[in-house]
């Protein structure tokens, strides 16, 4: 377990890593308090909203603000989907070497600390595999040898919705992998004025230092891990993952790695907002953004956020009666 000091310190870190993305991402403190429990949490992010609204830049932020051992960021890659990339683009390739007569590993861009898949959705099903394993076993296998990333270890991954023409739907087996989707939607009035003021996208995203290190950074990690969840909280996501199956607006339903994902993030969102303890809030903050891109809906136009928060307070109703 964790002391309330120890705990203190890892709230802190926590804040002073959501208060630097808020200098460049303006207005959008509950959607940055998802995305870094789920970091947190040790997940991977899928961020889906229209174009401009920031989805680069959050992931950039976050590389900027952690610093690695050596006092520099931490190695951030940037791999900008598109239909003719190939697996071997993203994951590296064994290469001869005439001066050694050998093959040397030449690693890709996806063995990095933050990892942002940018328009994931616009490169062919073969290279979005290419993924799945370092996202769920962080390495990847060339020939017969493995190479891990660095940790920390995530993929913020970005698609654009509105376009259909000359994207490919990541399959469900690629959804999985994702802890949790996000949007971050359009700025409210006063944050778009100070956009217009600031431009912290390209002045003051290119000035940011470091606001914690690696080490507190996985401290804040093994933080988040220690939460207390009661055991009729525990329950409760058993079940909700489990109603997702027998429901009759879904015809394919989460997985027992989303029920994993769903009780880490809610352990990281109680860190995130300052407790040692999850509550029922956190589970119906965090139902769709983590079981909603798992699903299949029978009707395409069901409001599926929707049909996740009320499965989710029918099962916490039934806790409190």
């Amino acid at each position: 377990m964790y002391s309330d000091k120890t705990m203190n310190v890892d709230n802190a870190a926590v804040e002073a890593l959501i208060g630097g993305t808020e200098q460049v991402i303006r207005g959008k403190r509950q959607i940055l308090e998802l995305l870094t429990a789920g970091i947190l949490a040790g997940g991977h992010i899928l961020l889906e909203d229209n174009p401009g609204l920031g989805k680069t830049t959050v992931a950039k932020t976050i590389a900027r603000l952690i610093s690695g051992p050596d006092k520099k960021p931490l190695l951030f890659k940037r791999i900008q989907f598109t239909p003719d990339l190939l697996p071997y683009d993203i994951t590296g390739v064994d290469v001869f070497d005439p001066d050694s007569r050998s093959f040397r590993f030449v690693p890709g861009p996806v063995l990095a600390n933050i990892v942002l898949a940018d328009e994931i959705n616009r490169t062919t099903p073969k290279v979005q595999s290419a993924l799945l394993e370092v996202m769920a076993e962080r390495q990847v296998t060339i020939g017969s040898s493995t190479h891990s990333p660095p940790e920390p270890f995530f993929v913020i991954a970005t698609e654009n919705p509105i376009e259909s023409e000359g994207t490919f739907p990541l399959p469900a087996a690629q959804l999985d992998r994702f802890m949790i989707r996000l949007s971050l939607g359009y700025p409210d009035r006063d944050s778009e004025l100070s956009i217009l003021d600031d431009n912290p996208s390209g002045r003051i995203l290119a000035e940011i230092k470091p606001v914690i290190n690696v080490k507190t950074f996985l401290s804040a990690q093994a933080a988040a891990a220690a939460v207390f969840c009661h055991q009729s909280l525990k329950e409760a996501v058993a079940d909700i993952v489990r109603d997702t199956r027998v429901h009759q607006s879904f015809t394919l339903g989460a997985s027992p790695r989303a029920g994993l994902h769903f009780l880490g993030a809610v352990k990281a969102l109680a860190l995130v907002r300052g407790r040692n303890h999850v509550i029922d809030e956190d589970l119906l903050t965090l139902a769709a953004p983590v079981l909603a891109h798992r699903v299949r809906f029978r009707d395409t136009r069901a409001q599926g956020d929707k049909i996740i928060r009320e499965i989710c307070l029918a099962r916490l109703n039934k806790i409190k009666t």
